[in-house]
């Protein structure tokens, strides 16, 4: 059985599952869903726990051979593994689905594991482990997601905030939720209770925002030059270097060129966009894109970026990075804001 994490405690108020299967992207959330599953094994007699962590060369048949075998201390136990790379190999595929079939009778069992792709939650191990008990799915949060997610952690030290405090939190704290956590029990150690000042939250709060490049790539496609700004200075003050967004800018700028050109051929958007091997975000993204920026320009971004490119390798003057974001912000539809604002006070880091 297939469960979201938002419902796990509902369904932990009615009943104890024998065996739970945590994966997703969020640790914070995974390590709540864990947490939340001991508490039930515990308050339904669980008074034995067993950890297996799978790492190096895990003996498997010690795993299997605990499922076998009743508790030395009492009569049900906790049995936790954790696989860490989600890979558990031939021998351990095979172990686990021996273990989920032959499941003690008084045992709980909790399994944790990162984010998986599509071929893992299809193979044959998970799909038995997932039908013994119970698979419950931890997504990434969206960032139009996260004001909802800190107010309502606000809420748990009797705190709100209005919608522009509730923004600037997450803007804060996007990538990040174990810090959004850590800086939301701050504002309860340091602020009353009821409404929070907008102002004492921007003295309390750190920025602790965290960002990859799949995450400048949709905001460069969806046409928000804002966020991609702030996404490039947050990467620039982490030391990361340039020359990943450029080469993720190149292929963005390749699939929406093969979009527009499949489109002229007569092919259906949805159709076009599984040809460019684009999914959930990036499929929305990458049609905004498709439908935003003129056939003609992406040719002439994608020819610029070679000077671009001798730049990040030391050829030239000028800064990669600035390079870039002028670009980018020419993807976006934004080009004046470099006139207004200047590059380097923008991203310079």
């Amino acid at each position: 059985m297939q469960l979201r994490h938002d419902a796990l405690a509902g369904h932990l108020a009615r009943k104890l599952a024998p065996l739970y299967v945590v994966h997703g992207d969020e640790p914070l959330l995974v390590l709540e869903a864990g947490d939340a599953i001991r508490s039930a094994a515990r308050r339904a007699g669980c008074g034995e726990r067993e950890v297996f962590i799978v790492e190096g060369h895990f003996r498997w048949d010690s795993l299997v051979a605990a499922g076998a075998s009743p508790g030395l201390f009492s009569a049900r136990r906790l049995i936790e593994v954790s696989i860490p790379t989600g890979k558990p190999g031939a021998d351990g595929a095979s172990a686990l689905v021996r273990f989920a079939a032959h499941l003690g009778a008084d045992d709980v069992t909790l399994v944790t594991l990162p984010r998986l792709d599509r071929a893992t939650l299809h193979s044959e191990w998970f799909t038995a482990l997932a039908e013994a008990g119970i698979a419950v799915s931890v997504p990434a949060l969206e960032r139009t997601e996260l004001p909802a997610w800190i107010a309502a952690r606000l809420a748990r030290s009797h705190q709100r905030a209005g919608s522009d405090t509730l923004a600037f939190l997450a803007d804060r704290c996007e990538g990040n939720l174990v810090a959004a956590h850590q800086e939301i029990e701050k504002l309860a150690l340091l602020l009353p209770q009821g409404m929070l000042a907008h102002d004492d939250v921007e003295d309390v709060v750190a920025d602790v925002a965290r960002y990859d490049v799949r995450d400048l790539s949709e905001a460069w496609l969806s046409g928000d030059a804002v966020r991609m700004l702030r996404i490039v200075a947050v990467l620039r003050g982490m030391g990361e270097p340039v020359n990943l967004a450029l080469w993720q800018f190149a292929e963005d700028l390749r699939a929406i060129t093969a979009v527009q050109q499949s489109l002229q051929a007569g092919m259906a958007m949805a159709a076009a966009l599984r040809g460019a091997r684009a999914w959930g975000r990036r499929q929305a993204a990458l049609e905004r894109a498709t439908r935003r920026v003129a056939p003609a320009a992406a040719a002439p971004l994608l020819h610029g970026l070679a000077g671009i490119d001798a730049l990040a390798k030391g050829y030239g003057a000028g800064d990669p990075w600035n390079a870039l974001v002028a670009a980018a912000l020419v993807l976006c539809g934004h080009p004046a804001m470099l006139a207004f604002a200047g590059p380097r006070s923008l991203v310079a880091a």
